[in-house]
């Protein structure tokens, strides 16, 4: 198989170089659409769901069909706000919505089909990785858990802080252009991208790789830190157990680091690297803590501060 089940996107071969890239995903109301989120920002989160899967492994989506499950409730128009937010979505990220299907459904249900292309050797699978290759992030976490938190559960927040936390859950963002642009470095020997939470990636690049890592700076972000803070919460579960971020997750070459923080504009961040236990541990100040398989559970529950 050119890409192995289980990975972010499936494949299936256009001719001798190039790869068609398929995937799929859905959006549900009850478990994927938290309070203060709008039609519009659903159906555009729709969209940044399945585009960050296409980042993460350095493809280019083209089109997308949209399968729409409409409980009886919503009104005309509540369906083209709909409509707008998945065209703002496919627009923001250079791609089209060719056509699909709707029906009724007990709960809004947003399923997408992603269609695009990659060249055969540089998609950046998840099983990749080997000993001694760096660990290294697109952005800061924490943000969209401590959003969460304000928007479910009420926790305070300063206006500022409130605005840069609660926007990272109503307006995600896919990191599609720094994953094309690696993606062309053969720089990447593992990538995925953190819808599922940080730790939990990390666990999933090194059970397809077969290799230990070692966290020793978390990038949490500086809101995120303020929010723990304030509220008596652990800025360490909020930045490794939360999800949504839509951040890449990657393993790079040691001699090829620099071209890999210049394709990405210079926005990696350097947290780690792979060993051969094949365990995630997190060191701090002299102290190892195992970092658990734990990821994103729906409502169940740009700088950064890397603290060592």
């Amino acid at each position: 198989m050119a890409i192995p089940f289980g990975d972010d996107v499936a494949a299936y071969p256009a001719g001798d170089k190039e790869l068609f890239i398929l995937k799929t995903d859905m959006l549900v109301g009850k478990t994927d659409v938290p309070p203060g989120m709008s039609l519009w920002q659903a159906a555009r989160k729709a969209v940044v769901m399945n585009i960050s899967d296409f980042a993460a492994k350095g493809a280019k989506p083209k089109a997308m069909l949209v399968s729409l499950g409409l409980p009886d409730h919503l009104t005309k128009r509540n369906i083209i706000e709909i409509g707008a937010g998945l065209n703002a979505g496919a627009r923001e990220y250079d791609t089209h919505i060719l056509g699909g299907d709707t029906g009724e459904a007990s709960d809004l249900i947003i399923s997408l089909s992603v269609f695009g292309m990659a060249e055969k050797g540089k998609v950046m699978l998840r099983s990749g990785a080997k000993p001694r290759d760096l660990i290294a992030v697109s952005g800061c976490f924490g943000k969209t858990l401590s959003g969460l938190k304000i928007l479910l559960d009420h926790l305070e927040a300063s206006r500022k802080v409130r605005e840069v936390l609660v926007d990272s859950v109503l307006m995600p963002k896919a990191r599609l252009q720094e994953g094309l642009a690696l993606g062309k470095t053969g720089a990447v020997s593992a990538g995925i991208d953190s819808s599922d939470g940080l730790a939990w990636s990390l666990h999933e690049i090194s059970k397809a790789s077969g290799v230990g890592i070692v966290v020793d700076k978390l990038p949490t972000a500086k809101e995120a830190l303020e929010f723990a803070k304030a509220n008596g919460l652990d800025p360490t579960e909020l930045t490794l157990y939360g999800g949504e971020e839509y951040e890449l997750v990657l393993t790079i070459k040691p001699k090829l680091w620099q071209k890999a923080l210049e394709a990405s504009g210079g926005k990696l961040l350097l947290i780690g690297k792979v060993t051969t236990e094949k365990e995630v541990v997190f060191e701090f100040r002299g102290k190892k803590r195992v970092v658990e398989p734990r990821g994103y559970e729906h409502f169940v529950g740009e700088k950064c501060l890397s603290r060592r």
